[in-house]
């Protein structure tokens, strides 16, 4: 039962966490006028901190913690890098673009690792079915 438990926050914490990282990458163009908006920074830092954390304190598993954070690293990676078909997500066209980028990469990266860090670091929450009464 808590394996089935585990994989249902497991899925929701990847699900959550692509669509979060999906959109993220989407509102990197993002401008108001000429200036360039970095709403994407913003959303990066606080998506994975609280997703990490939300995700550790509902699961109450190390692993599913780190889910979060593993999934928006592969798909901003995978943003930044050149299909075969040409498409490309996060570009470098201007220098405020490539700012902008290297700035989501850089604070989403800093933001996920400071997450799991502090997930990994705190204790295992007792599970209920462990059997020794105190």
């Amino acid at each position: 039962m808590r394996a089935l438990r585990l994989l249902g926050w497991g899925l929701l914490a990847v699900a959550v966490a692509a669509w979060l990282a999906v959109v993220e990458v989407f509102w990197l163009p993002l401008r108001v006028g000429p200036v360039l908006v970095p709403v994407s920074l913003v959303a990066a830092v606080v998506g994975n901190l609280v997703l990490v954390s939300w995700a550790h304190r509902l699961s109450g598993s190390r692993v599913v913690a780190v889910l979060p954070a593993v999934v928006w690293l592969v798909v901003a990676i995978g943003a930044s890098v050149r299909r075969p078909e040409g498409d490309l997500l996060i570009t470098g066209a201007t220098t405020a673009t490539q700012l902008v980028g290297l700035g989501f990469l850089l604070v989403g990266v800093l933001a996920a690792s400071f997450a799991v860090g502090r997930a990994l670091s705190r204790p295992v929450p007792s599970g209920s079915g462990s059997g020794g009464a105190r």
